[in-house]
């Protein structure tokens, strides 16, 4: 009898035929399809390996399959992921297994595992974080969807995945679209993330006077310490490359950059659940605001420009390090509180401390200081905002000075840090500072009659506003 495959990949572009590669080094036969010919025959003449096979008919690709089939999907989001649970519904039998590893919309996922459910299949919403190299070598695996069938995927992802002190960066997340809801909340930390290293770069080259080489080096320094992460080490090359046609290629590359969808729904989301996401949403505008070029250059002429001129002083590179740190960390503490909203909202049973720990390695905001988070979190499991941790706690009092000098320098030369002005917000709104609340629901009461609360009595009350003007 022909041997039949471990597993099956929908989608031979750059991240299938990648986790494919992966999963057939580590002795698992995978069975290729792709709704074109074309890219299977591409990878398997361009990288041929003992554990891959390809197949050209559906019927063939689900009949190599061993049971229950386990059949992936790292297809584009969206309609093509709804016609192929279409096309492979009729070819499965109860029992089976799909499993989307692409960056589908969580409640996209929650209504596809409920459709197939009725037919006894098995549907995983898999989020996978790590690019092109995380895919061969090691990615971030979030999958969600029933448990009890987790353990027939379980083998494969946690053999492939990223290591972390020698524990997989791969975890059980929780049911229906508990793995892609927790990796939409990745990206937008990754938005923020990106967004608070930009605006660095801004202080540094606008306000320092730094060369790239010199801001590359600045950023080889900080990843030696606190601030060591995956995209810290990045950017520091960024900033060494030079360009073929001379000079360096930052500076040739257009100031506008994209996004694909998943910070946005990250800060919808936010708003939905009433969790504050200021960081998130921040970075998600910046990047609007960096495609309007053409009325950004218009504007340059009629907007007066500031009204400092740069200047830095000794500690400068210092307060600017400091402040990233600080904007990071409240960053995640955005992002986890959502989790933690999440978690009760929609009953997942989410675990935040090995949600942190599998961030560790093979995705895009693994960071050194995702211990500290798992920590945390290990600690004290129900703790609703990170901040009220010891160290993360201990780190705000130790840099909120250095986050208020660097967002006010800005806003005086005219250098714009969204992200950084956020952090500074949500540090003021959570230390119990008036919010000026009180004036917001006499409004309210004065004109839609909404009521408000007292604090000298218990209950609700309405007050028949007087016109003294």
């Amino acid at each position: 009898m022909e041997k039949k495959m471990d597993i099956g990949m929908v989608g031979m572009a750059v991240m299938g035929s990648n986790l494919a590669l992966n999963m057939a080094d580590h002795g698992f036969d995978v069975a290729c399809y792709n709704y074109t010919s074309d890219l299977t025959e591409k990878v398997l003449r361009e990288h041929p390996h003992e554990h891959m096979h390809g197949f050209f008919n559906l019927q063939e690709f689900v009949d190599s399959l061993q049971k229950p089939r386990r059949i992936m999907l790292l297809i584009m989001a969206g309609e093509p992921v709804d016609s192929m649970i279409e096309q492979l519904t009729p070819l499965l039998e109860p029992g089976d297994i799909i499993l989307d590893g692409g960056n589908s919309y969580f409640g996209d996922t929650r209504r596809r595992q409920a459709k197939l459910q009725q037919a006894g299949i098995h549907f995983f919403g898999v989020g996978i974080s790590g690019g092109e190299n995380g895919a061969r070598r090691g990615p971030c695996i979030m999958p969600g969807g029933d448990k009890e069938a987790y353990e027939f995927v379980r083998p494969i992802y946690e053999a492939v995945a990223a290591k972390a002190d020698g524990q997989p960066c791969c975890s059980y997340i929780g049911p229906d679209g508990a793995g892609h809801y927790v990796k939409m909340v990745h990206n937008g930390i990754e938005y923020a993330d990106m967004q608070l290293i930009a605006e660095a770069y801004l202080l540094l080259k606008y306000a320092g006077g730094y060369s790239n080489r010199q801001i590359a080096e600045i950023f080889h320094q900080w990843n030696q310490g606190e601030l060591r992460s995956f995209l810290i080490g990045i950017t520091a090359d960024i900033f060494a490359e030079d360009d073929e046609a001379g000079g360096q290629l930052l500076d040739k590359i257009v100031d506008s950059a994209g996004q694909k969808g998943t910070g946005r729904w990250t800060s919808i989301e936010a708003l939905r659940q009433g969790v504050n996401t200021s960081l998130i949403t921040a970075a998600c505008n910046a990047r609007v605001m960096s495609n309007l070029l053409s009325e950004r250059q218009a504007l340059s002429r009629i907007i007066q420009p500031a009204c400092a001129e740069a200047k830095a002083d000794a500690g400068f590179v210092e307060m600017v390090r400091q402040s990233l740190y600080l904007g990071k960390i409240a960053a995640y503490a955005q992002g986890f509180a959502l989790y933690r909203s999440a978690d009760v909202h929609y009953g997942w049973q989410l675990d935040l401390g090995q949600i942190a720990a599998i961030f560790r390695a093979g995705c895009i905001i693994q960071a050194d200081f995702l211990n500290r988070i798992t920590a945390a979190f290990t600690a004290t499991p129900q703790l609703d905002n990170l901040l009220q941790d010891a160290f993360f706690a201990g780190k705000v009092n130790e840099n909120l000075a250095a986050l208020r000098r660097t967002v006010a320098s800005a806003v005086q030369l005219g250098i714009p840090v969204p992200a950084l002005a956020c952090a500074v917000e949500y540090m003021d709104a959570l230390r119990g500072t008036p919010l000026g609340a009180n004036l917001i629901q006499a409004q309210r009461d004065y004109f839609g009659a909404h009521t408000f609360k007292r604090v000298d009595k218990e209950g609700s009350f309405h007050h028949e506003w007087q016109k003294n003007f």
